[in-house]
């Protein structure tokens, strides 16, 4: 396809053509985009701003070996340990590798990383150090890695004229070929409401998270599992969704939007407290405050229903004022907003839901089970993280997955017959527009409380079972309703936390132990036998109940209850 092919969207052709559709607009999507050749035509489809993905709130930094002190085996050898036996090592071992050659790239894309001097002088990369790492090997610039990342990355994509960014656009679903073996393209809501069919040689789900799908979460509000419930529907597996990682210090401000307040604060000398100002990880980790998320998350979950408060605090007062406002100057300007004072005093957090440690099922180089469908960065599960995820690991992962994928997708599209898609276009006969939007409006608070409750931090069969349960019948409501009336962003939205939220209760039931992030009460013990088992949710074939034509053929002529929908999304 030639070069600068789709770069204006052609508004009178219903499908938009392109050589490779980005779904997503973060650090995954964006390093990809790069890096593929200028020859090829790319699309970008991001849901809102660039601001809004969960790149730009990532504070921490990138993981790579760079000390000398440091070595590649001790960075390795840490992330198995985080995973709780069920890393891939080969995995592990090539992403990790890629470390010291990410940031060199990144350097050269403008990322300018925070800097300090050595005995002698000499300028270099200042590192810090996070929970579960045995040295300090987090590369970063300030505490808002993320933003500068995606702000230098998005300049430099919108740079090349071989790359369209499209924002305000919403991904519906994946559309296969007949044989529901290759991915062809996606459906997509534009910005004037119109479903349009983009066709692509190959599609990159770079989607990000599902943090929405519980009550409390550090993630932004367009996080809601896009990609995993459209890959689910076009026949993927699905692997390890029980992981769902809580990030353990998020700034508690009753009624106010959720601040995570960055691991490194812990790996400069801050101390958990009890209101008391009783230190007490100690009594769960010989690390303390730095040992692993998913330990001091438990931890302090623990303690807040033992005694029945609503927060520990989180104190690094003891350091000097000075210097923790030049470390941490976004988060002490956070903490500043909502009446705290984070170089004075303690300041109070929560855990919430925070990185989704399974995902698509991938090879290491990015491809699915589907073909011509990639999935790179959190939406994918690689191998990497295991039964949880080690602080900073996951931009480096972002960034060598994009890396292993380019050189894949070069190779397909070497190799590729010509192109000629039939992607249908969007079916609206026989909808109707919503009459109520109550009917998609308490959902989004129950599937949410019910994950909180139900599906967090610690879990009981019992409640699993109540909460596959309610979630089926929700489930069924919300496919019925989307066959019969005409698609919102609110809608899709709503459609895919449900979707993986019966995914991750799946899943959950799936793993009968204790193990990481998936700490079953009732079964607290880890079994040997579950080492290196990961739970895969098996492919199914892409049936027509995935499709909005099956759905419509799937319904009876009766009508349908759906007046259980209601409350607010937000």
């Amino acid at each position: 396809m030639a070069k600068n092919a789709n770069k204006t969207a052609d508004t009178a052709n219903p499908a938009q053509m392109c050589d490779v559709l980005i779904i997503g607009g973060g650090v995954a999507g964006l390093s990809l985009a790069l890096r593929l050749p200028e020859s090829l035509s790319v699309r970008m489809i991001l849901k809102g701003q660039p601001e809004q993905s969960n790149t730009w709130f990532a504070q921490g930094g990138i993981s790579a070996v760079i000390d000398k002190r440091d070595s590649l085996d001790a960075h390795i050898e840490d992330t198995l340990r985080a995973g709780a036996g069920l890393c891939a090592p080969k995995v592990v071992k090539a992403i990790v590798s890629t470390g010291p050659e990410e940031i060199e790239w990144l350097r050269s894309m403008q990322v300018d990383f925070t800097t300090t001097r050595d005995k002698r002088g000499r300028e270099e990369l200042h590192l810090t150090r996070e929970g579960g790492h045995s040295h300090r090997r987090v590369v970063h610039h300030k505490d808002s890695t993320g933003s500068k990342l995606q702000t230098s990355l998005m300049d430099a994509a919108r740079a090349r004229p071989n790359i369209t960014i499209s924002n305000f656009r919403t991904a519906i679903d994946l559309i296969v070929d007949k044989s529901g073996r290759e991915c062809i393209g996606a459906y997509v809501l534009e910005s004037d409401n119109r479903v349009v069919p983009y066709c692509a040689r190959a599609v990159v789900l770079a989607t990000g998270g599902v943090g929405k799908v519980y009550l409390y979460t550090s993630n932004p509000s367009v996080a809601t599992g896009d990609g995993i419930a459209m890959a689910w529907r076009a026949g993927c597996r699905i692997a390890n969704l029980e992981f769902m990682q809580f990030h353990p210090t998020c700034l508690y401000a009753a009624g106010q939007e959720t601040v995570l307040l960055s691991e490194a604060l812990r790996g400069e000398g801050a101390q958990l407290k009890l209101p008391d100002g009783e230190r007490f990880m100690y009594r769960y980790d010989e690390r303390g405050e730095l040992a692993t998320r998913d330990v001091v998350a438990f931890a302090i979950d623990n303690e807040m229903k033992r005694l029945g408060i609503e927060s520990v605090y989180l104190d690094i007062s003891h350091r000097d004022a000075g210097e923790i406002k030049k470390m941490f100057p976004t988060l002490c300007k956070k903490c500043s907003e909502r009446g705290f004072d984070l170089t004075k005093e303690p300041v109070p957090v929560v855990p919430a839901a925070h990185y989704m440690c399974g995902g698509v099922s991938t090879r290491l180089n990015a491809r699915t089970n589907i073909g011509n469908l990639y999935a790179i960065g959190e939406v994918a599960h690689t191998g990497l993280h295991g039964a949880n995820r080690m602080a900073s690991n996951s931009l480096l992962e972002c960034l060598a997955s994009a890396r292993f994928a380019v050189k894949s997708i070069k190779k397909q599209l070497a190799s590729d017959k010509p192109f000629q898609p039939q992607c249908k276009p969007w079916d609206e006969s026989r909808i109707m527009l919503p009459n109520e939007k109550v009917i998609t409006l308490q959902v989004w608070r129950e599937v949410r409380h019910l994950m909180w409750n139900y599906v967090g931090i610690a879990r009981t069969t019992n409640r699993l079972l109540k909460a596959r349960k309610r979630i089926a019948l929700i489930y069924k409501e919300i496919e019925e309703h989307y066959a019969r009336y005409k698609v919102s962003t609110d809608f899709i939205e709503l459609r895919n936390i449900t979707t993986v939220a019966s995914l991750i209760i799946r899943s959950a039931l799936a793993r009968k132990e204790s193990r990481g992030l998936h700490q079953l009460v009732d079964k607290p013990e880890t079994k040997k036998q579950y080492d290196g088992r990961d739970t895969v949710l098996k492919k199914r074939k892409a049936s027509e109940g995935a499709t909005r034509e099956g759905q419509k053929r799937k319904l009876t002529a009766s009508a349908t209850n759906v007046s259980r929908m209601s409350a607010s999304k937000r």
